[in-house]
């Protein structure tokens, strides 16, 4: 063979080598359309779970998302009707076809979260839920006879919907958001945005930062420390992404003809009408791009190669302390000579 265009490395030798290239053309860059025809076959499941407080319209954003009517409110119709007793947890699935990519669409509510009085505690049901699917899903990759395709529901991101109120996060939102950022991925949100003015939605966004920085809440996307690979263009492009965080979103699912003739999903008010696409009145396209068009399989790695991570490294260093702790607790049998 050619020690010019293959050359063995020795043991131990770096493979930080200049690159090859073949003279002929060879093949071997299909893998790429191989490894797509092959997921495209599989299909993706991304799980989505929503954390707020009642009427914020979660749901609605949710349906307005994905463009289907996916899932109904659960929150109250009327002031009369009684809250839940405590935080509650609802999954809605569903399959999504475009362009003969299939997406398995897992939505989680939380429909009584931060509804009562006394809110102490209202976040544990959702942190239980969170590390009860990081459990199963350690549990089938440790069985000897494991499936193949291991059934994926851990929570690849949390939607967290903060109140307009103009002046930041209220008590509740700080102790919940420092949990949940770190066991999952966390996106904040200005819910109902068209409730503040262009003015006051900046300075809300201002105030909110701040926090977010004096709490140390990590939000996704992470920072350049945390995260390895990542192009110069890939970290400008997350640093972009967290300057806008909290997104400020309005939803709806109406369909409207606007005064120009044109097709638009928006709302009617008294003021006049308003689009949820268009980026002078809200940052709902920057949202749907973000979680949809350049960061969706991202967020399904991250909760793999991190959060999950650290779970089962967790989960696996206390049980092997936990077995050398009992082994050198029990007596030892002497031999007969």
């Amino acid at each position: 063979m050619n020690s010019e265009t293959y050359q063995p490395q020795a043991n131990g030798a770096s493979n930080n080598a200049a690159a090859l290239h073949p003279s002929n053309y060879v093949g071997f860059d299909t893998i790429t359309t191989q490894i797509e025809n092959r997921l495209v076959k599989r299909g993706f499941t991304f799980n989505i779970m929503m954390v707020g407080y009642s009427g914020l319209g979660k749901t609605t954003l949710i349906n307005t998302l994905f463009s289907s009517h996916m899932v109904d409110s659960n929150g109250r119709d009327t002031i009369n009707e009684p809250m839940d007793k405590t935080t509650e947890i609802k999954v809605t699935a569903h399959s999504l076809i475009e362009n003969n990519v299939r997406l398995n669409l897992n939505i989680i509510d939380t429909p009584g979260f931060g509804d009562q009085l006394n809110n102490d505690k209202s976040w544990e049901p959702i942190l239980k839920y969170i590390k009860d699917q990081q459990n199963q899903y350690l549990r089938r990759e440790l069985n000897a006879s494991r499936e193949k395709f291991i059934k994926d529901t851990r929570v690849h991101c949390v939607l967290y919907f903060i109140q307009p109120n103009g002046y930041g996060l209220k008590a509740l939102d700080v102790q919940v958001l420092k949990r949940l950022t770190e066991v999952a991925n966390v996106v904040p949100i200005i819910a109902k945005a068209d409730t503040l003015t262009l003015d006051e939605r900046a300075n809300f966004k201002a105030i909110l930062q701040n926090q977010f920085k004096y709490y140390n809440l990590k939000m996704y996307p992470y920072d350049a420390e945390n995260v390895d690979d990542l192009t110069e263009e890939e970290i400008q492009f997350n640093n972009d992404l967290r300057s806008l965080q909290p997104f400020a979103v309005i939803g709806s699912e109406n369909i409207y003809t606007d005064p120009n003739g044109e097709i638009i999903r928006g709302r009617r008010t008294k003021w006049g009408m308003i689009n949820v696409e268009d980026l002078t009145q809200c940052e709902f396209i920057y949202l749907r791009d973000f979680l949809t068009r350049t960061h969706l399989y991202d967020l399904i790695e991250t909760t793999n190669l991190v959060h999950y991570e650290t779970f089962r490294t967790k989960q696996l260093t206390y049980l092997r302390e936990n077995a050398s702790t009992r082994n050198s607790q029990m007596p030892q049998v002497q031999q007969q000579s």
